[in-house]
């Protein structure tokens, strides 16, 4: 197959992309990755809309969209314009248009861009299977074709830039009878509402592929390069983005994974991270992800080039062959490996901090949803016996040293494993980066069944580093389950939130990774409890990142978008009511929709929504499939709960209570 998406695997090289203007502030080619986001305020609102959008711009946002649901926004836009040109801000802006054709004909005359959505705009979707033949498919595209040329000609004549922006969840009716709900499906959507605009000579297009399943994302928008390339398009630029992200430290890190997977293959010329927050915190999320990149090539050292085949489908997700070893690997859900080994000494109620819960009242442990699989402590192992199911890693020397006790598992470095040394009969972890990977130590690997790989590099480039170390092992037929390692310098949580939800979810997306492992480098002056919290934040963000990527689903996933004027109530608010009653409920993806636009479809694959239908009014769904209607919004979680109960899906939360003064 080939895998043209990518300009290298190996180094960091930026797509290069047609240059697109909008109001005097281009995108793409050399110029740097944009920021934009989106406002929430109610578009009718002229004074309200101006003041978010100069806290958004005095946020670092470049590009600000605004909704335009129908004509009256959509005029309206023009009084917003003029106040903001009156108060000195000349940021550009966007229209954001979803079923409504007249109204961004309107708007196309009147902002500097305009979105629309190929599943929404012109077409159908009603959750109904149609079968077509192929005249009947070719006439309702030319159908759509002729509804969508006038607002082509519009901005070709008023020199109005475009969107064109796919959503996963709102594929029309039609697309999704003959390419289903699959990455193709979504880039097709596009391509078909692109070739009329290469037709009539516009070429102002900006492209996106968001979904809110960052597997699917990735894949869509590799898979968008790779065809733009085989018809011979325009190489087009790409504004960056997972939809409904959801809000605090999982939105960061789903958009993480998503955004900075696509980063690293030197895709993407702007980028929106979309969190169920005020739209100002957005954009300094946005900045952390792309600062990352700038000087990147100046500090990165070199990586092998590829030989031969890439061994991976970027854009179909496969799980990388592996043989079991203890409970890594095969068919095992990628673990956990938390560090405890910088911490002063470790007591019964620090396990906490790995999601380990010790009650003295009742004299048991209790385990989080973030509970880790196992801890590594180092040269000082842990002076009790660990809860049932937490596992113990120490170094080499601490383990013969100790006895070699069965109950722990030692790490080997990559010169001592070429020795002929003692060894744990069932599991030893190896720690190596890509230049140990020789002959001779691939030769060992391929004949043991005891070796768990710990990956890690040094490389600025680290992502692209630790990929080549896995397809150096596919290449040559090693199957050892690997856990991914990564440390990062003593800098912000959310800054490594970033950083490690890049690195590790990027690997993951690509189905590679058995595990992972993450630390800092922090300086020594620190007390226990600062080392407790940043051991706690570590463990966390590790489960967090294999949600992210959908390898390990651990704890209730909220697909919540971000607000905009078209909401119906207070999403953060909302969010936060309904994560309080059902955080403890693993694996279940609940979505939390301010609206029908981004109803049913955009929470494609969550297992239940709420969705915003009017003031005050709340409609339930199971799937896709709509189950309570109108629901009065002081009702609506309770019924939720009543909904997820029928189905067998509800458990009470457990509270390991303890009597007071104990």
């Amino acid at each position: 197959m080939n895998k043209t998406y990518c300009p290298s695997l190996t180094e960091y090289k930026r797509r290069v992309s047609r240059v697109v203007n909008i109001g005097g502030l281009p995108m793409g080619g050399d110029f740097p990755i944009r920021v934009q986001s989106m406002t929430t305020v109610d578009t009718m609102d002229t004074m309200g809309s101006v003041e978010q959008t100069l806290r958004m711009v005095a946020a670092g946002c470049e590009y600000v969209r605004i909704t335009a649901p129908s004509m009256k926004e959509a005029q309206n836009l023009l009084e917003i314009k003029k106040e903001l040109r009156k108060r000195g801000c000349n940021v550009p802006l966007i229209a954001d248009i979803h079923f409504t054709p007249n109204a961004a004909e309107l708007a196309a005359r009147i902002v500097e861009k305009v979105r629309v959505n190929p599943g929404n705009y012109a077409d159908k979707k009603k959750f109904e299977e149609i079968e077509y033949t192929d005249a009947t498919y070719a006439a309702e595209v030319e159908r759509i074709r002729e509804r969508f040329r006038p607002l082509v000609k519009i901005c070709k004549e008023h020199g109005t830039a475009m969107r064109i922006g796919t959503n996963h969840g709102s594929l029309s009716d039609r697309i999704l009878s003959r390419y289903g709900d699959t990455p193709l499906g979504m880039v097709e959507s596009a391509l078909e509402f692109l070739r009329l605009c290469e037709e009539e000579n516009y070429y102002d297009v900006v492209l996106s592929m968001k979904a809110s399943n960052t597997q699917v994302m990735v894949q869509a928008y590799r898979l968008l390069v790779q065809k733009l390339d085989e018809e011979g398009l325009q190489p087009y630029p790409l504004h960056l983005g997972v939809t409904e992200a959801g809000e605090a430290e999982d939105g960061r890190i789903k958009s993480a994974v998503g955004i900075g997977t696509l980063l690293e293959d030197g895709l993407g010329d702007t980028v929106r991270v979309s969190l169920t927050e005020a739209p100002e915190a957005e954009a300094p999320v946005a900045r952390m992800l792309i600062d990352r990149y700038t000087g990147r090539a100046a500090t990165a050292r070199p990586i092998a080039p590829l030989g031969g085949e890439v061994p991976i489908n970027p854009f179909q997700y496969f799980r990388r062959h592996t043989h079991e070893v203890a409970n890594f690997g095969g068919q095992n859900v990628p673990r956990v490996i938390t560090s405890i080994a910088r911490l002063p000494h470790v007591e019964y109620a620090d396990l906490r901090a790995v999601g380990h819960l010790y009650s003295p009242f009742l004299d048991k442990f209790q385990m989080a949803d973030h509970g880790a699989d196992y801890v590594f402590s180092g040269e000082r192992p842990v002076p009790f016996m660990l809860p049932n199911g937490l596992k113990e890693i120490v170094t080499y020397s601490a383990w013969r040293d100790a006895g070699s006790r069965p109950h722990h598992f030692p790490v080997l470095t990559a010169a001592g494993y070429m020795e002929e040394v003692p060894r744990h009969p069932q599991l030893n972890f190896l720690l190596l980066s890509l230049d140990a990977l020789d002959a001779a130590l691939l030769r060992q690997l391929r004949q043991d069944t005891t070796v768990v790989l710990v990956l890690h590099t040094t490389n600025t480039h680290a992502m692209p580093e630790l990929r080549r170390a896995f397809f150096e092992l596919m290449k040559h037929d090693i199957t050892c389950p690997v856990v991914i390692a990564r440390s990062f310098a003593d800098q912000p949580l959310e800054q490594t939130q970033l950083d490690a939800a890049t690195d590790v979810g990027g690997l993951l997306i690509d189905g590679l990774g058995d595990g992972v492992v993450l630390g800092v480098e922090l300086l020594s002056n620190r007390s226990h409890e600062e080392w407790l919290d940043t051991v706690s934040g570590l463990n966390q963000l590790s489960f967090g990142i294999l949600q992210a990527a959908r390898t390990r689903m651990s704890k209730t996933e909220y697909i919540s978008c971000p607000s905009c004027g078209r909401t119906l109530f207070d999403l953060q608010e909302t969010t936060a009511m309904i994560r309080k009653r059902t955080d403890h409920l693993k694996g279940i993806k609940i979505g939390i929709m301010g609206c029908i636009v981004n109803g049913p479809g955009e929470m494609a694959d969550a297992d239940y929504g709420y969705v915003g239908v009017g003031k005050g009014k709340i409609s339930l769904y199971r799937g896709q499939e709509v189950i309570k209607k109108s629901v009065p919004e002081e009702a609506a979680v309770d019924e939720l709960i009543e909904l997820m109960r029928e189905d067998g899906r509800w458990i009470e939360k457990e509270v390991v209570e303890e009597p007071v003064g104990a």
